[in-house]
């Protein structure tokens, strides 16, 4: 098997031993975003929609980087610290999707996410 690790500087640098996406054929996996701006390095707290919108513009220069766009995009995987929160990263993340082509997703409520945000959204898409 052949995988090649994307990375750009459009989005945040990886927090950890690992890569932002890694190509295996046509397949793009793409590691979970957070909400952190990547031309200053800060996150983006408070509002959960800000936060989302972070994270989509984060997985777009991702995909970007990688010869695709949100089209692209077969599953994501949500997870939120607060399902209360789920009907305005739903709106938000919705947007990024033209003419209704949504990929496959689950969104999961968990106790915590890395560095305290509300908000992190990892993705496949294939070529």
């Amino acid at each position: 098997m052949e995988k090649q690790a994307i990375n750009t500087k459009q989005a945040p640098a990886p927090i950890g031993p690992y890569s932002q996406a890694v190509l295996s054929g046509n397949t793009l996996f793409i590691s979970g975003q957070i909400p952190v701006n990547p031309a200053t390095g800060q996150l983006v707290k408070g509002d959960v929609r800000d936060e989302t919108h972070q994270v989509m513009k984060n997985l777009k220069a991702i995909l970007s980087a990688s010869g695709m766009g949100f089209g692209h995009v077969v599953k994501t995987t949500i997870f939120v610290t607060d399902m209360n929160n789920f009907s305005d990263v739903n709106e938000i993340y919705g947007k990024y999707f033209d003419n209704g082509n949504f990929p496959a997703r689950e969104t999961v409520q968990v106790a915590a996410l890395p560095k305290g945000v509300q908000v992190e959204i990892s993705m496949i898409s294939v070529k």
